[in-house]
C-alpha cells in the first residue's frame, strides 16, 4: 500500500504549467464605443416598441368605433324596414276588409 501511495504522490505534486494569455484583454473588449452602440440600439428598440403599441391601440379603437357605427347603421336599416313592412301590412289589411281604394 505504501508503494501505491508513494507512486501517486510524486505525480500529484508536480505542478502543471498554465499558458500565459497571448492576447491583451483590453484590446479585445468592446470598450466605451461598444457600450454606447449597444445602449443606442436598446433605446431605439424601446422607442420602436412604444410606437408600435401606440399604433396597435389606435387601430383597435378605430375598429371598435367602426363596429359601433356599423351596428347603429344596421339597427337604423332594421327599424326603417320594419316601418315600411308595417305600412304594407296595414295597407294590405285595408284591402282585405272589403274597402276599395278610391281612385
Amino acid at each position: 500500500m505504501q508503494h501505491a501511495i508513494a507512486g501517486i504522490l510524486p505525480t500529484a505534486t508536480t505542478p502543471t504549467p498554465t499558458p500565459t494569455p497571448a492576447v491583451d484583454p483590453n484590446l479585445v473588449s468592446p470598450g466605451v464605443v461598444g457600450f454606447l452602440f449597444t445602449a443606442l440600439i436598446a433605446i431605439a428598440v424601446i422607442f420602436l416598441v412604444w410606437d408600435m403599441m401606440r399604433r396597435i391601440r389606435r387601430g383597435r379603437v378605430r375598429a371598435d368605433i367602426q363596429e359601433q357605427l356599423d351596428a347603429e347603421e344596421q339597427a337604423a336599416r332594421a327599424t326603417e324596414a320594419t316601418d315600411v313592412d308595417d305600412q304594407r301590412i296595414d295597407a294590405a289589411d285595408d284591402d282585405d276588409r272589403g274597402e276599395k281604394p278610391k281612385a
